[in-house]
């Protein structure tokens, strides 16, 4: 979708090509990754890979700081928060490239007070936006916007490089937190790159789409857990 002379498309595949580039994509059906959750999946992404390659990593900033642009009232926005850890390094990013002041929340309070899960100085009613490196269904999302609402911020919008896009959950749990979720790229468009590229055999790619279309059963069917954590990403 193009709004504006941003076109949501082009970017996706240019940020899914830039991430499958510096190796932050990992496809492997016959072994799955199984992650702290006990959620087994044949697909992982690291994009905290991205901080170590400077042009890749530039280009991505600029292109969702062109994605925020096109979809956020970023005149109203006060500042830029990162969730800990990884979203830190995002937000200080764009916090310089939108002129911006920064601030990071972390996982659990750290201290007394209102605001013990935020670090820097924040005014009473500002409105905040929060960056992540990912999100998979959204609900760890959902504890950053809450423990900055509760230390007297506005949070209505949580950007994000990448999306899993592939949790039925996912649009309701943002819908309930009343955020607005802006992302770069899914799974989905990491895989329709991946394939018109021919990076993987055609067996792996098929394995890949099962999991996408069916996550929880796939994870079951290759000795993961069957019910996902509630605090997922």
């Amino acid at each position: 979708m193009a709004r504006g002379n941003f076109d949501d498309r082009i970017a996706a595949a240019r940020v899914a090509n830039l991430l499958l580039d510096i190796g932050a994509v990992n496809f492997d059906a016959e072994k799955p990754f199984i992650f702290t959750s006990g959620w087994a999946s044949p697909v992982y992404i690291d994009c905290r890979r991205v901080i170590s390659f400077l042009p890749e990593r530039r280009e991505i900033i600029s292109l969702g700081c062109d994605l925020l642009r096109a979809s956020c009232d970023l005149k109203s926005v006060d500042y830029i928060a990162g969730g800990e850890t990884a979203g830190i390094s995002y937000a200080a990013w764009i916090s310089e490239a939108l002129d911006k002041p920064m601030l990071y929340v972390r996982k659990k309070p750290k201290g007394f007070g209102r605001g013990a899960q935020i670090e820097g100085h924040m005014t009473e009613g500002a409105k905040v936006l929060l960056v992540e490196d990912l999100a998979t269904d959204g609900a760890s999302k959902v504890a950053f916007a809450n423990a900055l609402r509760e230390g007297g911020a506005v949070v209505n919008d949580v950007f994000s490089v990448f999306f899993y896009g592939i949790y039925r959950e996912s649009p309701q749990i943002f819908s309930d937190a009343k955020l607005a979720l802006h992302a770069l790229a899914t799974w989905k468009d990491v895989l329709a790159e991946a394939r018109a590229r021919h990076l993987f055999p055609a067996a792996v790619f098929n394995e890949v789409e099962k999991f996408l279309n069916a996550p929880a059963e796939w994870s079951r069917d290759h000795g993961g857990a069957f019910e996902r954590l509630k605090t997922a990403g």
